[in-house]
């Protein structure tokens, strides 16, 4: 199948999307699909055996990390030249709409993914007057395609109630031979502990931006003596996460990538994710896949990932005491930690990227049906 794929992030960038792209495109390669992907310029000409046609684009004023890519004639000259007998939309917004377009005028099948929850996001950017206009805009685009993929039921159910059609879910995978316990190294515990091993150390990975909630995890530290924090990751609200946690225990590392993320995750031993704004997050499945129990803002994507007392804990979503609580009960209990960890690595054995691409192409072949 020869697969346009539009996506408004791609490398050097990191986050769940480019994750979920990259092992996506690796594995359509090796199902025998022929790929061209659309994305924001600054990347590499080709990932995986798939060519990738960078577009330029500005930064985006609020995020500068991200780029806004308007579609452009050459776009449509590259589709003619390609042939795509399916188009695949990723977070389509502005590059995006460019694939929704060429679809829909010449009658491709257009497969459109949700990653993100954009309107939601808009108000921690000082944009929250344009949630009405922007959920509009979004359910209009994905209304376009035959098949509309989300990253769990609870973000599926979500699209739903905000009027986006034909949702299906689109399972997630991880890289269990990278991600495992087998990779802790004593060295990188001491780098991420600031040089103190011997405390209990937590973990949080991840894009540091307001959405994010990191600022609660500061409650942690305040309240149970011997933690130590390491966040890994970048963002734009780096310099104030830097300044909030100031002569606290925690460690900033920037990204980290590879066998040294894998490292990370190995070499901790409690995994905090306070995010409530995700529609799965990858990184609590990577640390499931690293024998890390997961502590995580009961939400619905969180409860999807998260087996509440058996890979993780799941608090109460906005309640400090709650957080505190849960981190308290694995910190003193190392033999919880220790089944936790072994039932969080059984339970990611189970995801792979693999069974993923297959899944995906099955909802190709419907939207080709459909057409």
């Amino acid at each position: 199948m020869r697969i346009a794929m539009f996506t408004e992030t791609f490398l050097p960038a990191t986050d769940g999307v480019v994750t979920r792209l990259r092992h996506t495109i690796e594995e359509l390669g090796r199902l025998g699909d022929e790929l061209l992907l659309f994305a924001p310029s600054g990347g590499p000409d080709s990932y995986a055996g798939a060519r990738v046609h960078g577009v330029p684009g500005i930064p985006f004023l609020f995020y500068p990390e991200k780029k806004l890519c308007p579609p452009h004639p050459g776009l449509g000259r590259a589709l003619r030249r390609f042939r795509p007998d399916l188009v695949h939309v990723a977070n389509p917004v502005v590059l995006g709409a460019g694939g929704v377009y060429y679809a829909c005028r010449h009658g491709v099948p257009l497969v459109a993914s949700h990653h993100t929850k954009l309107t939601a996001y808009a108000r921690y950017y000082g944009l929250g007057f344009a949630q009405g206009l922007g959920g509009a805009y979004l359910r209009a685009l994905h209304n376009r395609a035959a098949v509309n993929l989300c990253n769990s039921e609870a973000a599926g159910e979500e699209l739903l109630r905000g009027g986006i059609r034909r949702v299906r879910v689109w399972p997630h995978g991880v890289d269990a031979r990278r991600f495992r316990p087998g990779r802790a190294s004593g060295a990188w515990r001491a780098k991420l502990s600031g040089g103190n091993p011997e405390d209990m150390l937590l973990l949080s990975v991840g894009r540091l931006a307001p959405e994010k909630g990191l600022g609660r995890l500061k409650a942690v530290l305040a309240e149970i003596p011997g933690t130590r924090l390491a966040m890994v990751g970048d963002g734009p609200a780096r310099g104030a996460l830097e300044r909030e946690f100031a002569g606290s225990p925690t460690v900033f590392t920037g990204f980290l990538h590879g066998e040294e993320l894998a490292a990370a995750y190995a070499s901790s031993d409690v995994f905090l994710f306070p995010s409530t704004t995700d529609t799965l997050g990858h990184a609590m499945v990577e640390a499931l896949a690293s024998g890390l129990p997961v502590v995580a803002a009961r939400s619905g994507a969180a409860s999807e990932v998260v087996d509440d007392g058996t890979t993780g804990v799941l608090y109460k979503a906005g309640s400090a005491a709650s957080l505190v609580g849960s981190v308290r009960r694995l910190v003193a209990d190392p033999g919880l930690r220790g089944s936790m960890g072994r039932e969080a690595r059984a339970a990611a054995e189970r995801k792979d990227w693999g069974a993923s691409a297959r899944t995906l192409r099955r909802h190709y072949a419907a939207a080709r049906r459909a057409r």
